[in-house]
């Protein structure tokens, strides 16, 4: 609430932090007295700087010349206070970098500069009066010239006269330049890179001031579209950035670098970078070959097919050729009489007999196989053997079928397999094979202690007695007690 409502009847603000409660400091814009001086004292005072004996500072502050006996102890050479001034500047004033700047300061810049300029002048003069001075005495001496030796002085007289203006220009080149910081700890070594656009050119921005036409990047100073699209291109100098890029060495540059990732991308070792000369000479020989390629394949199209554009007449005969043979044909524009029907020829060849063979393979089918007809045999590019290779075949065949048939009726039926009850530990069982029950007890209490001992190594016994004798009894044992990992109940064993 800038202004308090109608119904408050006040003329202010009615709520504290939206008053401006808080009285204004005394704000000042002037600043310190550089070099002032306020007092010059006699004698050292106690207190004062133990080098140049002012009040205003201390020794380790001091800006004079370090002396070896300061003011303290020679008492001499005093000297004079600094005027001492403290201010409130106000937000603005604390970041103000021209304050207490002093104009009239900048006349001596204008003066030397005014001194310079007026010492070239008088300089330039000099030499151009010393040059027309020895020119007359070349004059008088020599007489008269011809009209060539007239003409060259005539030119020597104009470049003698200088034009001042130029010549600041010329002195004034160095403001085009910009310094550019490269490759140091605050940026680089100093360089000079200068500004090549001519001052005189409008700017790109300027050319269409248009809201919704070409994008101007004030970053990198680039505008890729046409700024004039409309415009007569004959009255236009600048058709945007595009334009630079594809046309003249720039579109070429580009094919150099698509021609080299695609030849890295084959197999070539090609980098445009790190070998620029080999990926252009590459290049080069690429398009010398691509060009030879195109002239040939030319070359082949216009030998079997002719070339229409050329000059060469058709010969008479081709163009007025006639026959007396007839042919007809149907509606679907098939012939029906008079030209013979050619058969289709194959790529391969046909008719051509190998090893001895009447007939071509193929020609012979027998039991989902292909073969000759002359031999009836299966496997190609075998030799021929003729009506004996047949006759051959059909005995093997014959006496195949018949010990095939004495085979099946001289086999008797199989003999019924014996159901054998396999032993304990693994070989057949006896028929007289009769287990004692209390030794078979007794092996498995063994067995039982032989586990608990591969278990704890510290309860078996010093002195070991080995025993290669295996009993019926102790071979059960081992087998009841044995864990067989297939066995879906073995963790409730126990």
């Amino acid at each position: 609430m800038s202004s308090a409502p109608w119904y408050l009847n006040a003329e202010r603000p009615s709520l504290k932090h939206q008053r401006k409660w808080k009285s204004d400091p005394n704000y000042t814009k002037s600043w310190y007295d550089r070099g002032a001086k306020i007092f010059q004292a006699e004698k050292y005072r106690k207190g004062a700087c133990e080098n140049c004996g002012a009040m205003t500072h201390d020794a380790k502050s001091c800006m004079e010349r370090p002396c070896k006996k300061g003011a303290k102890w020679t008492n001499m050479h005093i000297a004079p206070d600094e005027k001492i001034e403290t201010f409130e500047l106000d937000y603005d004033g604390k970041r103000d970098r021209w304050n207490g700047y002093d104009a009239s300061t900048y006349a001596h810049v204008i003066e030397r500069y005014e001194a310079r300029d007026e010492a070239r002048r008088k300089y330039l003069k000099e030499q151009q009066l010393k040059k027309l001075e020895e020119k007359n005495s070349k004059n008088d001496g020599e007489g008269e010239g011809g009209g060539g030796e007239d003409s060259d002085e005539d030119d020597d007289d104009d470049e003698l006269k200088v034009d001042e203006a130029k010549v600041d220009e010329s002195k004034q080149m160095d403001f085009a330049k910009v310094e550019k910081r490269v490759r140091t700890t605050g940026g680089g070594s100093t360089g000079t890179v200068r500004n090549l656009r001519i001052r005189e050119d409008t700017a790109k921005y300027l050319l269409n001031l248009d809201v919704n036409s070409a994008y101007y990047d004030p970053k990198t100073r680039s505008m890729r579209e046409d700024p004039l699209p409309d415009a007569d291109p004959n009255e236009k100098f600048y058709e945007g950035d595009n334009q630079y890029r594809m046309s003249g060495q720039a579109l070429e540059f580009k094919q150099l670098n698509i021609h080299a990732w695609e030849a890295f991308d084959k197999g070539q070792d090609i980098h445009m970078q790190a070998a620029p000369s080999q990926a252009e000479l590459l290049f080069r020989n690429y398009k010398v070959i691509k060009e030879k390629l195109k002239s040939k394949t030319k070359d082949t199209i216009m030998e079997k097919y002719g070339n229409a554009a050329t000059e060469e007449e058709i010969p008479m005969e081709l163009l007025l050729g006639q026959s007396e043979r007839q042919v007809e044909y149907d509606r679907a524009g098939r012939v029906i009489k008079g030209m013979e029907t050619s058969l289709p020829k194959s790529k391969y060849e046909e008719d051509v007999f190998i090893n001895n063979h009447t007939s071509v393979w193929g020609s012979w089918w027998k039991d989902h196989q292909w073969g000759y007809k002359c031999c009836k045999q299966t496997i190609r590019n075998s030799y021929c053997t003729g009506a004996a290779g047949i006759e051959a075949a059909e005995a093997a065949t014959d006496l195949m079928k018949a010990n095939i048939a004495r085979k099946a009726t001289s086999e008797d039926a199989p003999a019924p397999a014996e159901d054998k009850k396999l032993a304990t530990w693994g070989t057949e069982v006896p028929e007289d094979l009769v287990l004692d029950e209390k030794l078979l007890t007794e092996a498995l209490k063994k067995e039982d202690e032989r586990r608990r001992e591969e278990k704890d190594e510290r309860k078996r016994k010093y002195n070991v007695r080995w025993n290669d004798k295996v009993t019926a009894e102790e071979m059960e044992a081992y087998r009841m007690k044995k864990v067989h990992h297939d066995d879906p109940m073995k963790d409730f064993l126990n």
